[in-house]
This record gives structure tokens, C-alpha cells and sequence, in this order.
């Protein structure tokens, strides 16, 4: 018995452990950082099944490179996760 509760203790800090995995950010909360290549520009945003899919274009002149943060609001505020997408203009 002592050694199911260890296994299942340890499961679940290896999930909360791995915060910078999309899955587990949007299944369990945490956070999920992700640098766009030089020069894109953040379109569109979105969630299927457990992959993270994001829209980029190529940055005009007279764009300007922004952090964009997206926090999810869950029942009673638990399992809330974040996804910041960081811009770079070179």
C-alpha cells in the first residue's frame, strides 16, 4: 500500500515538475514559455487536443515586437495555466 501512494505521489510531482510542457500546462496549469523566431509576429492562438498551435507572419517595418501573455480562468480557479509568446525583432 505504502508503495502505491509513493508511486502516485511521485507521478503527480513529475507532472507539476514538467510546468514548461504545453500538455501539462493545459491540463494541469503551471506556465509555458515560448520564444517566436526573429522577426515573427504573433497572429492567432489556439489549443487542439493537447498540441499548441500558433499563427505567425513576417514582421513589416513598422511592427513592433510585444509579449503576449494568455492565462486561462478554470471553475473555482483551479488547474489554471499561462502561455507567454515572446516576440523578437532583429
Amino acid at each position: 500500500m505504502k508503495k502505491k501512494i509513493l508511486a502516485v505521489v511521485l507521478g503527480l510531482t513529475l507532472c507539476f515538475g514538467m510546468t514548461g510542457c504545453q500538455s501539462v500546462t493545459k491540463d494541469f496549469g503551471g506556465s509555458t514559455t515560448i520564444e517566436l523566431a526573429p522577426n515573427q509576429k504573433l497572429e492567432e492562438i489556439t489549443w487542439k487536443d493537447d498540441s499548441l498551435w500558433y499563427l505567425t507572419r513576417p514582421m513589416t517595418d513598422d511592427d513592433i515586437a510585444e509579449t503576449h501573455t494568455f492565462q486561462q480562468s478554470s471553475n473555482f480557479g483551479v488547474f489554471e495555466g499561462t502561455v507567454t509568446i515572446i516576440e523578437k525583432k532583429e
